[in-house]
């Protein structure tokens, strides 16, 4: 056996009797791949060319192309849609346990929500968050998608999914993808808009959660709310 192939088997047998926890993401990415070459030069392509003191598979969720995984790692179509297969998964296993569960009860327990789901992407997305009379999650709707540097939100479509779900109140949030989550004069004046707009509907706004890279701003939180 080839020593590249043992060692993804060495892998796959770490897996079965300790867990996938216990194995690196080289070895994990080599396993989906099946070539440990591939493996090892997506990761080092991916720190040299964002020059990036982060680990490699960061890089790799806020790089969801499969042109650009092709030419980094020298992977063909199929390989690429593997990668990004396994990324799309991971995502929505991390909603769908925090819907399951989640109570916003602070900032943080919002934030923790919806880092995951909106701290690697490359645009701006505006989400609002539709909660019951006991603050729990009833859905998360994406409302608008941007560019680098912004998205256009207007309160009529914030509040008429939730009017249709029948929210007792609402939290929205939106990336930045600059990672620096301090919120501009046009987030300010949103949030004043959208306050306005819900307390003549009944439908408070409890708070704007702006996502940065692993870090958050809460218009609340802040006491702007």
């Amino acid at each position: 056996m080839a020593k590249r192939d043992f060692r993804i088997a060495e892998s796959m047998e770490t897996m079965e009797t300790i867990g996938a926890n216990a194995v690196t993401t080289e070895d994990l990415l080599a396993i989906i791949l099946n070539s440990r070459d591939k493996a090892a030069r997506l990761l080092h392509q991916e720190k040299t060319l964002f020059v990036t003191q982060l680990d490699g598979i960061h890089c790799l969720a806020r790089n969801q192309d499969f042109d650009a995984l092709k030419y980094l790692g020298g992977l063909s179509k199929a390989e690429a849609a593997r990668i990004l297969a396994a990324i799309e998964l991971g995502k929505r296993i991390a909603n769908a346990s925090a819907l399951d569960t989640d109570h916003i009860t602070s900032p943080g327990s919002a934030a923790q929500l919806l880092m995951d789901r909106l701290r690697n992407e490359t645009h701006e997305k505006f989400v609002v968050v539709l909660l019951n009379t006991k603050n729990r999650v009833i859905r998360v709707k994406q409302i608008a998608e941007g560019s680098l540097t912004s998205a256009v939100v207007h309160p009529r479509e914030v509040f008429a999914s939730a009017v249709n779900a029948h929210a007792a109140c609402i939290l929205v949030a939106h990336n930045h993808p600059s990672g620096d989550p301090y919120p501009s004069a046009e987030d300010r004046s949103l949030t004043t808009a959208l306050e306005e707009a819900g307390n003549i509907l009944g439908i408070p706004l409890l708070d704007h959660v702006v996502i940065g890279d692993g870090r958050y701003f809460s218009f609340k939180e802040k006491g702007l709310l």
